[in-house]
């Protein structure tokens, strides 16, 4: 049996992650939990999955679990609070598999970890490589951990390689392996069909509201202003060794096909399936089997057309500022990140407008393009004068 770490359990990966387990519950034993906040949740996932440790990183949080497992009989279960908590779980001796699903840069440091572990690490933390790039994969290679992608476009990517591709991510040779490009779809998000203009007025129920998938508030709201594919588009750099030359973005408005590897020879290979995030989760899970993921199977005569258009990147500004600082350099990927973190929450908190979180992005990134980032804690301290930077900027909008 794998034993099991997820890391952000009760958010929409985590969820179906365990979603996934439910069906196998002889190949898999979850051993370790964590989550922000979300008590409730948690609470019903140890009732369920009776793990050995829990971290809650609110301290107040993790002290009202600790109350409902003692009434509940599962005193056992160690409960602990803090960042640094959650290093200490994905580098946990007892655990081979360490699904990192914390979403935004908080997910860096106990991804490292689990990597620096050894551990066969499921990445949906796309932030991870976005903010750290040639340190992750270096480290990933040095301490020979096993780097799996979820989100669904590399993974996607992963299953269309060849072997030799799939067994060395960060350091494979594409090119040596016969592939002249990777075309990476997306939907467009909910306002693809929407002209630029209308976009100021944009509601965070409307950018939250996609039209394919399923997912949490922060993602959802980068998937309308395409700034979630500008990060894939830096995470599949370095996940696929590429030349950001050699990646081009589609748009494919029914999310059918997740992405394609187009080969020398004139082949294009894709990877397509119902847009259901468990797909990918049960392929990295049992890489290089395969298991049920509970996803039913795709109705090809229920799919209307297959839609591809180019990309209005006057319209997702966001997606051309991730581009360019895909090719300036770590720094500017880094303050990117960061940037729109910060942007991002102030829209959804209803702070600023959704056309600010471009603006705001943007001119934090040309603040701090030139950064040198060469370590881990370089890493840190850049994020955090980014949000600082950033936030500043929302409190001027406001004023």
């Amino acid at each position: 049996m794998q034993k099991l770490c997820i890391l952000g359990s009760t958010g929409s990966i985590g969820k179906s992650t365990l979603d996934v387990v439910r069906l196998h519950p002889e190949k898999f034993d979850i051993v370790s939990l964590s989550a922000y906040s979300s008590v409730d949740d948690m609470f019903n996932q140890c009732l369920e999955f009776q793990p050995n440790k829990v971290v809650m990183v609110s301290e107040i949080h993790a002290e009202l679990l600790v109350k409902k497992l003692i009434v509940a009989k599962l005193g056992h279960i160690e409960v602990t609070s803090g960042t640094s908590a959650l290093e200490t779980i994905a580098q946990d001796p007892i655990t081979d598999t360490v699904m990192a699903a914390i979403v935004g840069a908080s997910g860096l440091l106990p991804t490292l970890a689990a990597v620096k572990a050894g551990k066969k690490v499921l990445l949906a933390n796309k932030e991870a490589l976005v903010t750290s790039g040639a340190i992750f994969i270096e480290a990933v290679k040095e301490f020979g951990a096993q780097l799996l992608p979820i989100d669904s476009e590399h993974n996607a990517i992963f299953q269309c390689l060849p072997l030799r591709a799939q067994q060395q991510p960060g350091y494979c040779d594409l090119a040596d392996n016969g592939v002249s490009k990777v075309l990476l779809t997306g939907s467009g998000g909910p306002f693809r069909t929407w002209e630029s203009h209308e976009l100021e007025h944009v509601t965070p129920a409307q950018a939250c509201a996609h039209p394919n998938w399923d997912m949490g508030r922060k993602i959802s709201v980068d998937s309308a202003t395409m700034m979630n594919k500008g990060l894939e588009f830096i995470e599949a750099k370095w996940l696929f060794n590429l030349d950001p030359n050699d990646i081009q973005v589609v748009l494919h408005p029914q999310s059918t096909i997740h992405s394609m590897v187009q080969y020398k020879d004139g082949s294009v290979i894709a990877q397509m399936g119902n847009p259901d995030m468990r797909t990918p989760i049960a392929h990295a899970l049992s890489f290089p089997q395969r298991i049920e993921s509970g996803v039913a199977p795709f109705d090809f005569f229920a799919a209307k057309s297959l839609e591809f258009q180019a990309v209005d990147l006057i319209k997702y500004p966001n997606l051309k500022l991730a581009i360019d600082a895909c090719k300036s350099g770590q720094g500017a990927c880094t303050a990117l990140n960061a940037a729109n973190e910060i942007a991002v929450d102030a829209f959804l908190n209803e702070k600023i407008k959704f056309t600010d979180i471009a603006k705001i992005n943007e001119t934090s990134v040309n603040k701090f393009v030139s950064e040198k980032v060469t370590s881990i804690e370089e890493v840190v301290a850049l994020d955090k004068n980014v949000r600082v930077f950033a936030q500043s900027l929302i409190t001027q909008a406001k004023h």
